[in-house]
């Protein structure tokens, strides 16, 4: 391991970001809300990034982005770069089926194991001929013989080609290395807004155990893999108002299907809950209906504290092993790789959902 110095993710990226909101860093693009009519989405509806919907919109800005600094030139291809191959995969597929565009990705998760690589299929997981294919790792170095990959297939990498590239825990805090900084970023975001919150009733060990238990995977389709969601419930269930044997029994019958379902629960019952509860559970529910993806703003704010603390705070000293366990680092391979790409024209963009 090396540490390389120390560089921002707008070294590859420059402005061509877009976040959960579907509204480009770079002002010359034209986000969601531009473009509502032109994609079918309705007002107050924001898609995430493994919905169809969401590559429509991505397909949109990517050609907008293209026609800025080449505007002769037409997209004909697409990489990715991600972290996780159902969801990176899914919205993978789905560009490449929205953008009627041929595609490779790569998709690395770092390991304990040897070093392997498997070639799948996008849109089955299967291994197929056809179609767009995503390159499977266990090593973030194998993104140097992904270049290779796609050159030996045919896949030139030039001004029509556009390569996204996820941020959260591929180009930065790269997943099976890094990612754990972040995720306890995040944690202590939901510790602190909820304790805040609670005051006095807060509940360290109650908190962790509801926190531990539907962070996990089989409770997605319940808090939508969303963390605003997930720190709401946490906050409502150490208020008292459900109990968590009672909100998972409620979510395994099906009784409890959605966060939506929940948090219109939480409101029949909101005068059960403090003065301050209840002004806090107004404004989220508020923020939900109105389709915003970040809903519970303290929550938020304490995230974006604990997460800055995180980035560039380690002494210049510091082993890559220190840096790696307590700081939120840029992943070089993707950096390196990114720097290549852009020096033979291809368009790069990132994605935050």
């Amino acid at each position: 391991m090396k540490v390389f110095g120390k560089t921002t993710v707008g070294e590859f990226l420059g402005d061509m970001v877009v976040y959960r909101n579907l509204k480009p860093i770079d002002p010359r693009i034209s986000g969601l809300e531009a473009i509502r009519e032109t994609v079918g989405i309705p007002r107050g509806r924001l898609p995430r990034k493994s919905e169809p919907e969401y590559a429509q919109v991505i397909v949109q800005l990517l050609e907008q982005a293209r026609a800025i600094d080449a505007p002769q030139t037409t997209i004909q291809r697409l990489l990715y770069v991600g972290d996780t191959r159902l969801n990176d995969g899914t919205a993978f597929a789905n560009l490449c089926q929205a953008g009627g565009w041929p595609g490779l990705a790569f998709i690395a998760a770092e390991t304990n194991e040897p070093a392997q690589v498997e070639i799948v299929a996008a849109t089955s997981g299967v291994k197929s001929e056809d179609g767009p294919h995503v390159f499977l790792a266990n090593r973030w170095a194998a993104l140097a013989d992904f270049n290779h990959f796609c050159a030996d297939r045919g896949f030139p990498v030039d001004a029509a080609t556009a390569i996204v590239v996820d941020l959260d825990k591929t180009a930065l805090g790269a997943r099976g290395r890094n990612a754990h900084v972040i995720d306890q970023a995040r944690v202590q975001a939901v510790r602190d807004t909820v304790a805040g919150l609670l005051d006095q009733a807060f509940d360290e060990a109650a908190f962790r155990v509801a926190y531990d238990k539907l962070n996990q995977q089989e409770y997605h389709p319940f808090t939508a893999d969303n963390q605003d969601y997930l720190a709401y419930v946490c906050l409502v269930l150490g208020s008292g108002l459900w109990a968590l044997e009672e909100l998972i029994a409620d979510v395994k019958s099906g009784r409890m299907q959605t966060f939506s379902q929940f948090i219109s629960a939480v409101d029949e019952r909101v005068r059960e809950l403090g003065p301050d509860l209840a002004a806090i559970h107004s404004e989220i529910y508020t923020n939900v209906r109105t389709g915003d993806p970040t809903p519970f703003k303290p929550f938020r704010y304490n995230e974006y504290q604990t997460t800055i603390a995180r980035l560039g705070h380690m002494p210049d000293g510091a082993t890559p092993q220190e840096l790696l366990a307590h700081e939120i680092v840029i992943t070089q391979e993707v950096r390196a790789q990114a720097l290549n790409w852009r020096s033979q024209g291809a368009l790069l963009f990132g994605l935050s959902d």
